[in-house]
C-alpha cells in the first residue's frame, strides 16, 4: 500500500496545473508570487551548473554557452545571460510579449549557474558526475515546474518556440526539437562537451518536469 502511495505522489501530470499563486498577467506581481518564481529559477539554475560540473555531458543549451565561452573568454553564466538576451531579441518578428518572468528567467538562470560552478566542485569520477547529472535533472524538473505556474511569462527559449510555431504551423515538439539540435551541434562545434549527460538530460528532462507538476497540483489540491 505504501509503495502504491509513493508511486501515485510521484505520478506525472499531464498539464500545467493552476496553482494559488498563478498570476492573471504576465506582469501581475505580489511577494509570495516573485518569491517563488525566484526560487525556481535559481534552483533551475543550481541543477544546470551541476551538468557543467558533472563533465560528462552539458543541456544542448549549456554546450552552446559552454561553447561560447572557448570562442569568446566569457564566463559560463555570462555567455548565457548573451545567449538569452540574444533569443529575446528573436522575439520582435515573431511577436511575442515578454513578461516580468522572461526578464527574472534571463538574469537569474545566468547568475545561478555562475554560483553554482564555484559552489560545486568538480566531479572526480564518471559515478560522481553521473550523480551530479540525475540532481541537477531533479532541481531544473524542480525549478521549471515552479517559474511555470507562476504564469508571469515563459522564459525566452520557450518563448522563441511557441513563437516559431504559430507563426510557421510546425507542430511545437518539432519545433523544439529542431532548435535544440541546432544549438547542440554549433555548441558542440565550439567545443562543448556532449556526452552520456547530455544523453540523460534529453531522456528524463521531460519526465522530471511532469512529475514536478504533479507534485505541486496535489500539493496544491488537496
Amino acid at each position: 500500500m505504501r509503495f502504491s502511495s509513493l508511486l501515485k505522489a510521484f505520478k506525472p501530470h499531464k498539464t500545467v496545473p493552476l496553482t494559488p499563486w498563478r498570476a492573471n498577467s504576465r506582469w501581475d506581481l505580489s511577494p509570495l508570487r516573485v518569491l517563488i518564481l525566484f526560487f525556481g529559477l535559481a534552483i533551475f539554475g543550481l541543477g544546470d551548473s551541476l551538468f557543467i560540473q558533472a563533465g560528462i555531458g552539458n543541456a544542448p543549451w549549456t554546450v552552446f554557452a559552454e561553447g561560447l565561452t572557448y570562442k569568446t573568454g566569457m564566463s559560463i553564466g555570462f555567455a548565457t545571460f548573451v545567449i538569452s538576451v540574444f533569443v529575446l531579441l528573436l522575439w520582435i518578428p515573431l511577436k511575442e510579449r515578454p513578461g516580468f518572468g522572461t526578464i527574472s528567467n534571463i538574469v537569474l538562470i545566468a547568475t545561478f549557474i555562475e554560483l553554482g560552478t564555484h559552489i560545486f566542485p568538480e566531479a572526480n569520477s564518471f559515478a560522481v558526475g553521473a550523480i551530479y547529472n540525475f540532481i541537477g535533472i531533479s532541481l531544473v524538473g524542480i525549478g521549471s515546474a515552479l517559474y511555470i505556474t507562476c504564469g508571469l511569462g515563459p522564459g525566452p527559449r520557450d518563448g522563441a518556440m511557441t513563437g516559431l510555431h504559430y507563426r510557421t504551423g510546425v507542430r511545437v515538439g518539432r519545433v523544439r526539437m529542431a532548435i535544440e539540435v541546432t544549438v547542440l551541434a554549433i555548441g558542440f562545434l565550439m567545443g562543448g562537451t556532449v556526452g552520456v549527460g547530455t544523453a540523460l538530460f534529453a531522456l528524463f528532462i521531460g519526465q522530471s518536469v511532469a512529475i514536478s507538476l504533479g507534485i505541486l497540483a496535489r500539493l496544491t489540491h488537496q
